[in-house]
């Protein structure tokens, strides 16, 4: 028996795979035509609108004729009858026209409420008009209850389930294992956090009463809390109400503001929050989600330095910039902020290739386009950094890379002075005969009246910088000495006429400022470990003081400061006030969720070899200049004698290289303001 072409496709189509496809098309297609949830409700609403509008009226007819139906006259009931049909289709048109089918009716507000008063008045104007044109007058009583009757049956079908919402949440939290919390600020953000954490379903809490430094609203309240009182009263009624939790909700307040009832809250133990800032306000983005820790610089209390940058951008767009010790806490941050603005090349430089590595990972995912090379070596090799500038020939140097750590240079003096003083002169040597057109010093205040030797080091950088200014602008820098021929380099003035010097117009400069916030090796992630490791937090002096600045407001006036430059200067930036390091430790603690000296102990250890109590910007000797910019001033560089300087800078080198003991013995001999402890 033979099959035709005709029959193998009708049974090829009858297959069950077809009749499933077949069958689950079906499916798909009744799924896709299912009513959604919000229509059913649409639907129902509409059902009882119509029952509403028409029934309100009859009631407003009974009630005239003081509920006795056999007493209205038939004309009256004939009337209103025979409008039901025509009245219906316009309540309809114009529910749905503004929106009452469309809102959702559990978050419903102001805005949903004037929808239902301009239905109600439309509809009202349309059956007193077209009730008494087309059929007869009827009672005055008729048309004010019936309206109004008809708007409060409009308005509570659609409010009720807010409110019966309302009800449940209120019972669930009185019941709740959740936290109670404190709202600070009773304005339009504190408004809305109160609102979101009476609907947010992930989260249990309660907010229990209100502080606010307004008069006016004390014993008062706000979403039915209380507002018990200003910031005074943020102790007791945390110890009242049995408070878990502070929201700090008020965008607006400076930092001073912030930090004195941060300061009061971070006495209570109570964990702390806060909204971001007033941006969050302004985009409408105040939730509980939003709500943000409260951090240490918060409890700085001082406004975040905002420079303007624009004349550094317009100054490094389309250069080629090298980042030395580009991986650390400031070179990254550099990086950053240089990447972000249309740089030539960034070069990355760093000895340590896991920093190195991260970076360039985070400047590739977000600059994409950025010519970026990320180079692994030491200031400290001649012939690497010889070889770096001769092949990329940055126009602009940012010399991060150093030795930081005070302790730990203590115990190897000669690394500091190789790393930081003589990796600082091979660079700015390398910098300056292949035509740098700016080498920046990133400096320190402990360079101010050094006790230790890594802050006599980078003070010993900051002379490299100065004293090769001087002879650059004193037509002098053939005397610049290349003092390290012997690991192989050429020597620059290869045929001893200097011609290679006449050119140069490298503007050295150096920046100097304090601690940083956050950054590796500094306090606070020391706190942060030992806290989390049950303590005890150890501060060396009860009394030591330090500056304190965040990274990028370092970074954004370290590079600000290099525009003023003309060569030589030794830019400091303002601080600040400092801070007290055990303030600092206890606010932690606090922050943390435990008690200083009871959860979590303080040790004082006493200070360290080198550490000072407090640590001074400037030195006594220097004046200072004012710059256009009111945080960044100059200070005047001390004299000294430049060539005597280089020819002790060489014999340095050799007693660091050959790790000399007596190397703080020789450095005190150069930096006349070092006083080893």
């Amino acid at each position: 028996m033979s099959i035709n072409s005709n029959d193998l496709k009708e049974r090829q189509e009858a297959t069950p795979d077809n009749m499933l496809r077949t069958t689950d098309g079906r499916r798909r297609g009744r799924r896709s035509r299912k009513l959604e949830h919000w229509q059913v409700i649409a639907a129902m609403l509409m059902v009882y609108d119509i029952a509403a509008a028409n029934m309100s009226y009859f009631l407003a007819l009974w009630l005239r004729f003081d509920f006795v139906y056999s007493l209205i006259d038939k004309e009256y009931v004939a009337a209103w009858r025979n409008f039901i049909p025509i009245y219906t289709i316009f309540v309809l048109i114009c529910f749905s026209v503004l929106g009452l089918y469309r809102s959702i009716w559990r978050f419903a507000g102001f805005d949903e409420l004037v929808s239902i008063v301009e239905a109600s008045v439309i509809t009202m104007a349309f059956h007193t008009s077209f009730i008494t044109l087309l059929f007869r007058r009827m009672p005055l009583s008729y048309y004010v209850l019936g309206a109004g009757i008809q708007f409060m049956l409009v308005l509570t079908a659609r409010f009720s389930y807010r409110f019966y919402l309302r009800f449940m949440n209120t019972q669930h939290s009185s019941t709740a294992t959740g936290k109670n919390v404190m709202l600070v600020g009773a304005g339009s953000s504190g408004q809305m956090i109160l609102r979101d954490v009476a609907k947010a379903k992930e989260v249990n809490d309660r907010v229990v009463c209100i502080i606010d430094d307004n008069p006016n609203k004390w014993h008062r309240h706000m979403e039915g809390v209380p507002v018990v009182g200003g910031r005074d009263e943020i102790l007791s009624s945390v110890e009242k109400y049995k408070v878990d939790k502070i929201y700090l909700a008020i965008p607006s307040a400076t930092a001073e503001q912030k930090r004195d009832i941060l300061n009061i809250c971070n006495e209570t133990g109570c964990e702390l929050k806060q909204l971001p800032g007033i941006y969050q306000f302004l985009v409408g983005e105040i939730a509980v989600s939003k709500m943000q820790d409260v951090s240490v610089e918060d409890l700085l209390g001082r406004e975040p330095i905002r420079a303007d940058l624009e004349e550094v951008y317009v100054y490094i767009n389309g250069k080629t910039v090298l980042v030395t010790g580009g991986g650390g806490s400031i070179g990254s941050e550099l990086c950053r902020q240089i990447a972000g603005h249309s740089p030539k090349r960034l070069i990355i430089f760093d000895v340590y290739e896991n920093n190195a590595y991260a970076i360039q990972l985070e400047l590739k995912k977000k600059y994409p386009n950025l010519d970026l090379v990320t180079l692994i070596g030491s200031v400290r090799d001649s012939r690497r950094m010889f070889e770096v500038f001769e092949h990329y020939r940055p126009q602009i140097v940012y010399h991060a890379a150093a030795h930081k750590h005070v302790p730990l240079m203590e115990d190897s003096p000669c690394e500091a002075i190789k790393n930081n003083a003589i990796g600082t002169y091979k660079t700015a040597y390398a910098a300056m005969v292949h035509g740098c057109e700016r080498f920046v010093l990133i400096s320190t205040d402990k360079a101010v009246n050094p006790t230790n030797i890594m802050g006599a080091s980078k003070r010993l950088c900051e002379m490299i910088i100065q004293s090769f200014d001087r002879l650059l602008k004193d037509g002098k820098a053939s005397e610049i000495p290349q003092l390290f021929t012997h690991e192989g380099v050429e020597n620059a003035d290869k045929d001893g006429t200097g011609e290679v010097f006449r050119n140069i117009r490298t503007e050295f400069v150096a920046v100097r400022f304090g601690n940083v916030l956050g950054s590796n090796g500094s306090v606070i992630p020391v706190f942060k470990h030992q806290i989390e490791n049950g303590g005890p937090v150890t501060v060396t002096h009860p009394d030591i003081i330090r500056y304190f600045m965040t990274i990028p407001e370092a970074v954004s006036l370290v590079m600000l400061a290099g525009t003023y430059a003309h060569g030589g200067e030794i830019f400091v930036l303002d601080m600040g006030s400092p801070v007290k390091i055990a303030d600092l430790a206890r606010n932690m603690i606090r922050l943390s969720g435990y008690k200083p000296d009871v959860d979590i102990k303080i040790e004082y250890t006493g200070l360290r070899p080198g550490e000072k109590l407090y640590e001074e910007k400037l030195m006594s000797e220097e004046g200072l200049r004012k710059t256009d910019n009111e945080l960044i001033h100059i200070g005047s560089p001390i004299p000294f004698d430049e060539a005597l300087f280089m020819t002790q800078l060489e014999q340095l080198m050799q007693r660091a290289y050959s790790n000399k003991p007596d190397i703080r013995e020789y450095v005190e001999d150069m930096v006349s303001t070092y006083h080893p402890a």
